[in-house]
């Protein structure tokens, strides 16, 4: 019952001729779209996201697809029968030995999954993770010990082991600090506990990455030398030790990596592009196929993962609030230069480092998105004085840098573009975010957290403070009961799996672009992509254990 006024395909920067018929469209379209994309605060001090209250307020264009719907219901459904008949399962069977978790773990699980859970408790695979796990994010060479390590008299030993590892260049660090005095959540009138530990790896001369000592806690007034675990503790006490450290890393994981620097930055640039890059923008076309449903699964998350009474707040150890204030502290953390591997992995000295698959992977496909992004911007842009008076580019950076990520140029963020460079640096960044670094931390879920205790979401004791009384039961009334542990196994595969409508980076199928040349740049980034898949593959039947995450048909 109206007219829809639809330009043709041709990619065009704005003019500033106010007759042209072009120039008219692309002012009309973005006043409505200012109208129907709107910001909203979440929560204080945090990204700004797209205002709606549930996923049936959004646009219909940000809507999932019907079958994507559906699939995506159905499977909750289904994971959530699953839970109950894993919980009536075990009504009957007693919950003190860590075998009991066998008892739920069936149903949806991946072959990475089965070797975690034969082999969790071995320092190699604890030390593993921290490479090419779900969170390959903390890890850092050190270049002095830190101070936050207080060695009590005794161990003069294990201070000179530290020293020459060191020395070697071959000393690693995993510090949680940022969980340090986060509250922790109260599930069902039941105190849960956080902890915010420092580990101390050494990589072997096989390049083996294994466990030297664990600080649960960092030193307090009231406990100014923590006690540290050893690998040649009581075995249980061991255990426990690396348990708090995989539940600190489930929380940073989950809300600092996943949450915050992959899906609400996305949101961000989704949400400034709608607002700020008319239909006609060379930006807007480059952009599109890779903010596909962002804002509809985070307002699904708002409403039922991260909301009051929601998944966080019944299963997990900084849900009930602590969540929010590890949102805040982590944002602050958030630069630029860490969304960038080549500059985060030059932060973390981990450029080189020998079995370091991730960094490796995230490097190529950093420089194939570099050169599609190229490749596509010098068609459009011809010199620097055109990249800095495009008005809508630049409102569209200023929209992302200053409106949705607040304060966001004090962390190394641009607020102008000056160059095609600049540019291109910042439209990769947004491209690998929401692509390849999604990938490779939203995956890992399926395999690294389905056996519960490598990763629990949750612990129900406050940490050990002495070795000698660690019994199993200890270890068992610490881990998630049998009602956090389903919920727990449900939620990651819903999440973690492959989704049925996935399309493949570079793949999408709507032509956004009708000009030869473009064409012909984005054929060349599926052959270079085409190539990184062949290499990954050769490189992964040599290895005991395939790195999969980055490889382009799975992103």
């Amino acid at each position: 019952d109206g007219v829809l006024c639809l330009p043709e395909r041709t990619a065009r920067l704005a003019g500033n001729n106010a007759l042209d018929v072009f120039q008219r469209h692309r002012e009309k379209e973005l006043k409505e779209r200012h109208k129907i994309y709107r910001w909203a605060t979440w929560k204080e001090g945090l990204p700004l996201t797209i205002a709606a209250g549930s996923e049936d307020d959004l646009p219909a264009n940000m809507r999932f697809h019907e079958e994507k719907r559906l699939d995506f219901e159905w499977t909750l459904k289904a994971g959530t029968l699953e839970m109950v008949l894993k919980r009536v399962y075990t009504l009957l069977s007693s919950w003190t030995s860590l075998e009991d978790f066998d008892l739920i773990f069936w149903g949806q699980k991946s072959p990475l999954a089965e070797k975690v859970h034969q082999c969790w408790r071995d320092d190699e695979l604890f030390g593993y993770q921290f490479l090419n796990g779900a969170n390959p994010m903390l890890l850092r060479r050190c270049t002095s010990l830190p101070t936050r390590l207080v060695l009590p008299s005794g161990m003069e030993e294990l201070r000179a082991q530290l020293e020459r590892e060191l020395q070697n260049g071959s000393l690693f660090e995993a510090d949680f600090i940022l969980l340090d005095g986060i509250p922790a959540n109260v599930i069902r009138g039941e105190k849960q506990y956080l902890a915010a530990p420092l580990v101390m790896l050494k990589m072997d001369p096989s390049g083996k990455l294994l466990p030297m000592v664990i600080q649960i806690q960092p030193p307090s007034p009231i406990s100014p030398t923590p006690p540290l675990f050893l690998p040649s503790d009581p075995p249980l006490a061991w255990l426990l030790a690396k348990t708090w450290v995989r539940n600190s890393d489930f929380q940073l994981h989950q809300l600092q990596y996943h949450l915050l620097n992959t899906h609400l930055l996305a949101e961000v640039i989704a949400v400034a592009t709608m607002r700020c890059l008319p239909g006609l923008h060379p930006v807007f076309k480059l952009l599109m196929p890779h903010i596909r449903y962002t804002m509809e699964i985070n307002t699904r998350a708002r409403t039922q993962l991260i909301s009051d009474g929601g998944i966080f707040d019944k299963a997990v150890s900084t849900g009930g609030g602590g969540h929010v204030h590890l949102l805040r502290r982590a944002l602050a953390q958030l630069t630029y230069r860490s969304l960038c591997p080549l500059d985060d992995l030059a932060d973390r000295r981990l450029l080189g480092t020998p079995g370091a698959l991730y960094a490796c992977d995230a490097l190529r496909l950093w420089e194939i998105t570099a050169r599609y992004v190229e490749g596509i911007v010098h068609l459009f842009y011809h010199g620097d004085d055109v990249v800095k008076g495009d008005p809508e580019l630049q409102a569209w950076c200023r929209e992302i840098t200053e409106v949705g990520l607040p304060q966001a140029q004090e962390r190394g963020f641009p607020v102008s573009f000056q160059s095609q460079n600049q540019l291109c640096h910042f439209l990769t960044m947004c491209v690998f975010t929401c692509t390849a670094q999604h990938g490779a931390i939203n995956q890992g879920q399926l395999d690294w957290y389905a056996w519960v205790p490598n990763a629990p979401c949750t612990m129900r004791m406050p940490p050990p403070t002495t070795k000698e009384d660690v019994t199993m039961a200890t270890v068992m009334g610490s881990l998630p009961d049998v009602r956090q542990a389903c919920l727990q196994m449900a939620i990651t595969w819903h999440l973690g799996r492959r989704q049925p409508d996935m399309v493949p980076l570079g793949h999408h199928k709507e032509k956004y672009f009708s000009d030869p040349k473009a064409k012909s740049v984005l054929n060349q980034f599926q052959t270079d992509l085409e190539n990184l898949e062949r290499e990954i593959t050769a490189r992964n039947e040599q290895l005991d254990l395939p790195y999969e995450y980055l490889k382009p048909s799975h992103i």
